[in-house]
């Protein structure tokens, strides 16, 4: 028995508020999803295995048959997880488990992710990414809105961080990590410029390096986005230093070197294999490089899509981006001013993001034509008459596209493969 003096809420805590029916429906419908994936993945992976021993022709396309086999079996594996997270994501729901459920969409999403390029990379872009599209956006909604407690706990922590922003502002700290941990904070805002000024710079970098070493005297377009000075492959390569990097800001120069070669040549490496594997696109080759007349190692293991004096140019831009650009570009960064601050950035990320996917639209396309497959929908027709062939010749003028060095298994790679 509890005393009068005993608060109500003491004994009576405030119920947890249950989960709406209509995302119960939805976590059924992801637990019977995943339920049915587990064996429809079995039963195609044991179909893949039976083609590869009796007739590989069925599945193998193109001049790189371990390709297809490696991405289609890399997609089953990633679904099988998929299906697992889904069943448990679903339970979560089902069971009012609205934390573990938002636990759950975070590895959701990142497998979502995963499975869009490697279906951009086997089909190309279409519209069987609406359906896998869709669930991205259902999942990173459910993220933010399925556990008020998150909720609430973000909105509190945007209003510290605008308080703390304020304050750091009057010190001369905007953007540094008040903490001490890194050099400067990681947040949206600072990443996102970060991305769009060494776009930018990466460009310039490319044109002067083709028109001093590559071919003296001669301009050549470098661009990698459909409009602007933009080279995308340089802005994810330096959010990928600032994030990699932040920490060891003030270590030794030597550690510094190495992770920045490390980093900048893998990522160089992986968006070479996306580009050719998805459009059949080859914007650099290093295959045959020597060094001091004696084959480059790297060059011979990522089969050209790095090199050794490559790398070491990544390790020694990582070095000069961390300790003399990035000061720099914070100062640039906080000239925005404060009432711009997040709308500026917003309508501006928003325009990239066009961009971003207009661009592997147009590439896709421009795939399809050279594979000899006329437009046959209003998005194919459309970039048939804006952006044609010799449009995107000569704004990828460093580029080339070969689809069957691709790792298409569409109707336009079997066209190709059939005509060889």
């Amino acid at each position: 028995m509890t005393s009068a003096s005993t608060p109500r809420h003491a004994t009576n805590p405030e119920p947890v508020k249950k989960v709406p029916m209509i995302l119960k429906v939805y976590g059924l419908l992801c637990l019977l999803d995943g339920a049915v994936s587990i064996p429809v993945a079995a039963i195609f992976g044991a179909m893949v295995v039976w083609a590869l021993q009796t007739d590989p022709s069925l599945i193998i396309i193109g001049t790189d048959p371990t390709l297809p086999v490696v991405l289609t079996a890399l997609s089953l594996i990633v679904s099988v997880a998929n299906a697992i997270a889904l069943i448990v994501f679903g339970r979560s729901l089902m069971k009012n488990r609205r934390r573990n459920a938002a636990r759950w969409s975070y590895a959701l999403i990142a497998a979502s992710i995963v499975q869009l390029l490697i279906s951009i990379m086997l089909q190309g872009i279409g519209t069987h990414l609406i359906a896998p599209l869709i669930q991205l956006g259902i999942l990173v909604a459910l993220s933010v809105t399925v556990d008020p407690s998150l909720r609430d706990e973000r909105a509190l922590q945007r209003k510290l961080r605008d308080l703390q922003d304020r304050e750091a502002a009057e010190e001369g700290m905007l953007g540094r990590d008040l903490e001490g941990k890194g050099y400067i904070e990681l947040n949206f805002f600072n990443l996102f410029w970060v991305f769009v000024v060494c776009c930018i710079l990466g460009l310039i970098i490319e044109v002067i390096y083709h028109m001093v070493v590559v071919d003296p005297g001669v301009y050549q377009d470098r661009a990698g986005m459909l409009f602007g000075p933009f080279s995308p492959i340089y802005g994810f390569g330096a959010v990928l230093m600032t994030v990699a990097l932040n920490r060891f800001y003030r270590a030794n120069p030597i550690i510094i070197f190495v992770v920045s070669a490390i980093i900048g040549g893998l990522f160089e490496a992986a968006v070479s294999l996306f580009m050719q594997v998805g459009f059949g696109a080859v914007a650099w080759d290093y295959t045959g490089m020597t060094l001091f007349g004696i084959p480059d190692p790297v060059a011979i293991i990522f089969q050209g899509r790095t090199a050794t004096p490559f790398m070491i140019m990544w390790g020694g831009l990582g070095f000069v981006w961390i300790k003399l650009c990035l000061p720099w570009l914070l100062k640039l960064i906080n000239l925005i001013p404060w009432n711009l601050r997040y709308s500026l950035t917003t309508v501006c990320a928003v325009l990239m993001l066009v961009n971003g996917i207009m661009t592997l639209e147009a590439l896709d396309c421009w795939f399809e034509r050279v594979s000899g497959v006329e437009p046959s929908s209003p998005v194919e027709e459309f970039y048939a008459e804006n952006f044609d062939n010799a449009y995107m010749a000569h704004r990828f003028e460093s580029m080339t596209i070969t689809p069957e060095d691709s790792g298409r298994v569409d109707t336009s790679t079997q066209a190709v493969s059939s005509e060889a």
